[in-house]
């Protein structure tokens, strides 16, 4: 397998000296605080509506915060191939702590909202600096080894972020959500600048920062992302805010795309989309993205309104793709060394289509075992399908490209996750609605169902409704197992260690 390309004239270097267990540790700390943070508010938002008020608004508490990570993510990952990663993520570190004090002293919920979105910004120099620093430490052979830490990481730290938040808020306060950020990132800082050294960068013209291009980003990714988020929340799909953000998404779109051609260092190169490996990975990670809302936010309502578990029970159902998940990315490597990065990948997502299709034929109700073993193996089948992905492709670029082509990466995934929430939320209430005679989305029938007020009926209707999510995600599944076999080459261009 040879290099191709621009790529091929990336001369193969450590990209750290120094202690590089200390900076795994760091970047594992670094981590677990970003996938927390997406998590650990959401148990804890009557106590923190109960002292601020802004109940109508509290949403924005998650949406923004995952807003601002995900628009940074291209310009952090440009900045980090321009600058070096150190300086990228010491800033991020500092701006996510910054954020993290502001929100422990926030004095309304407007305020409290603002301060989430100051830490998205930082969140995102985490998420994206962390995965590109992985590669740079370790040569191909043993990236499946610092992917998979971080994989468990990720996994453990998204589960237990509810459990901690209510904890804290129940037998503490709320405040301490973010105050407990502090010590922990202030490790992972001291351990960043104290033992992760990269080698010195000949200054060059090249070291240009497109300015233009990244607020022009920051701004088209907001608005589009936004009107994903809060159409059919906040206001119809058809209504008059919702039709005005997305004609000015597509507006700046056409800003972004002029910005960028013109831009002598753009944020988002035109080689991330010309090359057929990154293009490939890009949308196949997309379609992740998108698949994996139907199992992270309808499958707790399903096991607690159709099953009859308790919440605790329910968020079990969920985590135990969590266990499969990275045992399944560690031995990833014996397959794709093997058979290769593309094969591998399409092994996975064809055996989670076959799994997410599954469901629907599950009986009713069923015994909670049933999900619950679904789940196991569909996390087997995606830490096969997305490790090797990001392995190969961060393989195949130079380390002045790695930076960029991580941070496309994890951003496609993230815009999927963010099309899924809301084009699964609307099949969702469609199915409802079609089952109930128009009555109800799915938010208002589950309170129903808790509150012990709706009939059997309803839970058949919810039971519809997630299964018919369950059908577009093996949707998902099967366009990503297509993208794969069309468009990605049989064998990766990946460059020599």
């Amino acid at each position: 397998m040879g290099s191709t390309g621009s790529a091929a004239r990336e001369a193969a270097r450590p990209a750290t000296t120094g202690r590089r267990g200390a900076v795994v540790a760091a970047l594992m700390l670094s981590m677990a605080l970003a996938a927390l943070d997406a998590t650990i508010v959401s148990t804890a938002v009557p106590q923190i509506v109960g002292d601020l008020g802004g109940f109508s608004v509290f949403s924005w508490l998650f949406s923004g915060y995952l807003l601002a990570v995900t628009v940074t993510l291209p310009v952090y990952g440009k900045l980090s191939d321009t600058f070096g990663r150190k300086p990228v993520l010491i800033a991020g570190s500092v701006v996510f702590l910054l954020g993290s004090l502001l929100c422990a002293v926030a004095w309304n919920m407007g305020a409290l909202i603002a301060f989430r979105i100051v830490q998205g910004l930082g969140g995102g120099a985490l998420q994206g600096t962390v995965q590109t620093l992985a590669a740079d430490l370790y040569p191909l052979k043993d990236r499946p080894r610092i992917q998979s830490k971080l994989s468990t990481v990720w996994a453990v730290s998204a589960v237990a972020g509810p459990g901690l938040g209510g904890v804290l808020a129940a037998y503490a306060d709320w405040r301490w959500i973010f105050l407990i950020n502090l010590p922990i990132g202030a490790v992972a800082l001291w351990l960043i600048v104290r033992h992760l050294h990269e080698p010195e960068r000949e200054a060059t013209a090249h070291a240009r920062v497109d300015w233009a291009g990244a607020v022009a980003v920051f701004a088209c990714g907001g608005v589009l992302l936004t009107a994903l988020v809060q159409g059919g929340v906040a206001w119809p799909w058809l209504s008059a805010p919702s039709l005005a953000l997305f004609g000015a998404g597509l507006a700046l779109v056409a800003v972004v795309v002029l910005v960028e051609r013109r831009a002598a260092e753009p944020i988002i190169p035109g080689w991330v989309w010309r090359r057929r490996t990154i293009a490939a990975v890009n949308l196949a990670l997309g379609a992740l993205g998108l698949l994996m809302v139907a199992p992270s936010v309808f499958l707790p309502t399903y096991a607690q309104s159709v099953l009859g578990l308790a919440p605790v029970a329910a968020g079990f159902v969920l985590s135990v793709w969590t266990l499969s998940w990275p045992v399944s990315a560690a031995l990833s490597q014996h397959v794709y060394r093997r058979i290769g990065f593309r094969n591998t990948a399409m092994l996975g997502i064809g055996t989670a289509a076959l799994i997410l299709f599954a469901f629907p034929f599950l009986p009713y109700p069923g015994q909670a075992w049933q999900p619950t073993l679904l789940m196991l193996l569909l996390g087997a089948a995606l830490g096969l399908f997305q490790l090797p992905l990001i392995v190969g492709v961060q393989s195949t670029v130079g380390w002045a490209e790695r930076g960029t082509t991580t941070a496309s990466v994890l951003f496609c995934r993230q815009t999927g996750q963010t099309i899924g929430a809301a084009v699964f939320g609307a099949v969702a209430n469609g199915v409802l609605a079609a089952r109930l005679g128009g009555a109800g989305d799915l938010d208002s029938v589950t309170r129903a169902l808790d509150s012990g007020t709706a009939p059997e009926a309803t839970r058949r209707a919810i039971a519809d409704a997630v299964h018919a999510v369950y059908l577009g995600a093996a949707g998902a599944a099967a366009l990503a197992f297509l993208v794969l076999l069309f468009l990605a080459p049989r064998k990766f261009p990946v460059l020599k260690d």
